[in-house]
């Protein structure tokens, strides 16, 4: 099978010594669904493969399918990215490989979404002084969305990030936010000023009549706050240059 072959050539390029045969051995003598855990037990989780870490997850195969051959399925599916594995919903993991039932695609999800925080907080805290450094922040947690969804970031006086804020999402086309919500971690956090970004699911960054009027709103209500708002970043996609894709409302002259 497939996925006994692709094993095997990650056996063959290890170094011919005791770690190998022990690898061998493991491999022989317990059933595919419990190899990967009790190799990570006694070998460490650099010594697993990526098919091996989601057969953990997904804990048994289905009929006619071992688990193995079930998580080597699932990255074929996607030519074995992890990038476009990750950003699937529970749905499009369902649909992804016949005999993946509700349980797996949330536990996979869950544990996509919490791999994804966990980079994000051990990032160093960024300085988003300017717009292209929030659209190089941002585009990686906005690109795979469907519907516009707004971020607040809250920044202290040297404009290093304290707090990302999900305030919000909506259609592919709107989104109602109110100014509470916005500035609800702002106040909790001590943040000295905001930057309001969001994204649009049509590709274009050029700002709606709605757009202008809540950025009008929102920097009312950051005047009263005394929390500026110092700028709101449209985020688009499918430019080629990276100035394209954002629009932004301090560079133009709107803030």
């Amino acid at each position: 099978m497939e996925t006994q072959q692709t094993t095997r050539s990650v056996i063959s390029m290890c170094p011919e010594d005791s770690s190998a045969e022990k690898h061998q051995t493991l491999r022989e003598s317990l059933p595919q669904e419990e190899m990967p855990r009790e190799k990570l037990r006694r070998f460490g989780r650099d010594s697993l493969t990526n098919e091996e870490l989601i057969a953990i997850f997904l804990r048994t195969g289905v009929r006619g399918c071992n688990v193995m051959e079930l998580a080597h399925s699932m990255l074929e599916r996607v030519d074995f990215s992890l990038g476009k594995l990750v950003d699937m919903e529970v749905s499009e993991i369902c649909q992804l490989v016949k005999g993946i039932g509700l349980a797996k695609a949330c536990t996979l999800a869950a544990v996509f979404e919490l791999g994804k925080r966990a980079a994000r907080a051990s990032l160093k805290r960024p300085e988003l002084s300017r717009p292209d450094l929030v659209y190089e922040y941002m585009i990686e947690i906005l690109r795979s969305e469907k519907q516009e969804h707004v971020f607040a970031l809250n920044l202290n006086h040297r404009n290093e990030l304290i707090k990302t804020t999900d305030v919000g999402i909506g259609t592919s086309t709107r989104v109602v936010i109110h100014p509470r919500d916005v500035f609800r971690d702002a106040i909790n956090y001590g943040a000295s000023r905001i930057v309001l970004v969001h994204n649009h699911p049509s590709g274009s960054p050029e700002p709606s009549s709605y757009d202008e009027e809540l950025t009008a709103g929102i920097a009312k209500a950051g005047e009263a706050l005394r929390i500026p708002l110092v700028d709101h970043i449209i985020i688009g996609y499918g430019g080629e240059e990276v100035g394209s894709n954002y629009y932004s409302f301090r560079l133009k002259g709107k803030l």
